[in-house]
């Protein structure tokens, strides 16, 4: 089963501030001492905000991702459950953003270095929430968040049971 982070939308007071740890926590250098123009600011979550609500639109890391099975150059991948794109693999073709239930994909511009022609690109890659893989302190999202708007959401099928339980509970209880 795999787990995902998803935000409250009743928590969560568009600030922006989940954008910024993903950059940070995605980062090779701190970017609080970079020069801004250097700053490749690519966070992997959106914030949609409208006149009612705000909340981040995140990957839910499907079980059978549609993003997945539509890569034509096997650029994603599932890594511990996690949906990962491999952006050196990537050709940006937006195949997995079209197949993206929920809009969790966009892309982002990197730069490419070609060892071999000894020159530098600017490529699209495809963009998303890999639960920050690579932190032993998990999604760096939840860890900031100052209205604690973010909950990882795993054992589902447990949740769902307790919830069966529970319903039958109040039935039983009328």
């Amino acid at each position: 089963m795999n787990y995902f982070v998803i935000a409250d939308p009743d928590k969560c007071i568009g600030c922006r501030t989940c954008t910024v740890a993903c950059v940070v926590a995605h980062s090779e250098e701190n970017i609080f001492y970079q020069n801004p123009e250097d700053i490749n600011f690519n966070p992997k979550l959106e914030v949609i905000k409208t006149n009612k609500v705000s909340a981040p639109i995140q990957c839910r890391h499907c079980e059978d991702a549609p993003c997945l099975n539509v890569c034509p150059n096997n650029a994603i991948s599932k890594l511990n459950n996690v949906i990962k794109i491999e952006e050196e693999k990537c050709v940006g073709c937006k195949t997995c953003m079209l197949a993206c239930p929920i809009g969790a994909i966009d892309f982002a511009v990197i730069d490419s270095f070609n060892k071999d022609k000894l020159y530098c690109v600017e490529k699209m890659v495809a963009n998303k929430c890999d639960l920050c893989i690579s932190s032993p302190d998990g999604p760096a999202c939840q860890r900031v968040c100052p209205t604690q708007a973010f909950k990882i959401v795993e054992n589902l099928e447990e949740n769902i049971k307790n919830k069966r339980k529970a319903s039958i509970a109040n039935l039983s209880n009328l």
